[in-house]
């Protein structure tokens, strides 16, 4: 039964995300730019008139999302005031209850992505550790563990980089995402991967420790300046037979792009290496391999500003982008994030890409001090 308390507390909760999200604000905005939009020459500057309708597209989702919210919450005032009067029932206002509280606590999970970059699309990179096969045979799972993630989400994986292992599994492999508030909730995927089980590669049964590397960078579009120096830059060109399957390309020229990056901060030099084997056009993997470079400096500026926050921020509790993150142990059937705490018994559904309640624990510990 649904209680006086419980509509209180979503109607709270309402209200709180009405501030947070400055709807008046947001909606005076929405006007004004929808009505700049419709004024003669507007895409005369395609590239200014596409920022300002990511702008007015921006503002829409948010005003959508709490009218939505709003209206639930005051469907279930509706209903708790139907079912005393017995116009209603107690299962219709258990179910206008249940949907006030999954579309509310789906706006306050998308209130934790309001960031620039959590709006952009991914770029997620997988690297076997040390290990030989067994890092590799691991490193495969978590490809075809994010592959079904982005299935279920609806969204375009185009695997730029694909390397087979020496005996199983892969090496690494880059995948390409692309779809609404990506990075928002993959950003939480990045660091080490542990896994531990009896190996099938071992002849003795033994319990073995593997673990594999994510790295998950924002992927930048033409909307998102980055400044690139020419000179910094050469290329490579090699021949690669592809990773074949059934959403990769079979590839005969592939590209590695090398940039010398100099830390703004501390001066060191350092490499960045991209390798493009995405098409049979040498030109196209250049065009891409850039896309790449552009989003590794972006994502390195963000984590830049990120450290120096953190030191004006002492208080906050500091998150370690390259810390092991989770650990997947088979044999006693438990999947534990070591940063929220958060775990499950469900291991073959998180394999299968069931990520939701790992992502939605980081959020809701981390995106707010983000923010």
């Amino acid at each position: 039964m649904v209680t006086p308390e419980q509509i209180k507390d979503l109607t709270q909760r309402q209200a709180s995300l009405e501030k947070f999200l400055d709807i008046e604000r947001r909606t005076m905005e929405l006007a004004d730019d929808e009505l700049r939009s419709q004024a003669p020459g507007f895409w005369d500057d395609a590239k200014k008139a596409e920022a300002h309708m990511k702008k007015v597209k921006e503002n829409k989702k948010w005003i959508d999302g709490h009218k939505a919210v709003k209206a639930a919450i005051e469907e279930v005032q509706i209903a708790f005031d139907f079912l005393k009067d017995e116009i209603a029932t107690e299962e219709e206002l258990d179910a206008a209850y249940a949907n006030a509280v999954d579309l509310t606590e789906k706006l306050e999970l998308a209130n934790m992505l309001r960031r620039e970059e959590d709006q952009l699309g991914a770029v997620l990179k997988i690297v076997a550790g040390a290990g030989g096969t067994e890092s590799q045979d691991w490193a495969s799972m978590l490809y075809r563990m994010y592959t079904r993630y982005c299935e279920a989400k609806g969204y375009k994986v185009t695997i730029t980089n694909y390397q087979d292992g020496d005996e199983a599994g892969i090496k690494t492999v880059t995948m390409q995402i692309e779809g609404d508030t990506v990075y928002g909730y993959l950003k939480s995927e990045s660091g080490v991967h542990r896994l531990v089980r009896v190996s099938p590669f071992n002849a003795q049964g033994k319990r073995m420790t593997s673990f594999t590397s994510v790295f998950v960078t924002p992927l930048v579009d033409d909307t998102i300046e980055v400044k690139i120096d020419p000179s910094k830059i050469s290329w490579d060109l090699f021949r690669s037979g592809g990773a074949g399957g059934q959403n990769v390309n079979k590839v005969e020229t592939g590209v590695r792009l090398r940039y010398q990056f100099k830390d703004p901060d501390t001066g060191v030099e350092e490499e960045i290496l991209i390798e493009n084997t995405e098409t049979r056009s040498q030109q196209d993997n250049r065009e891409n391999a850039m896309r790449l470079l552009r989003s590794q400096l972006y994502d390195r500026e963000l984590k830049r500003r990120m450290a120096q926050q953190a030191k004006l921020e002492a208080g906050k509790k500091k998150i370690e982008w390259g810390s092991q993150i989770r650990s997947y142990v088979f044999d006693d059937r438990r999947v534990k994030d070591h940063r929220t705490n958060y775990q499950t018994s469900n291991v073959q559904a998180v394999m299968d890409g069931d990520l939701d309640a790992f992502i939605k624990a980081y959020l809701m510990e981390f995106g707010g001090a983000e923010i």
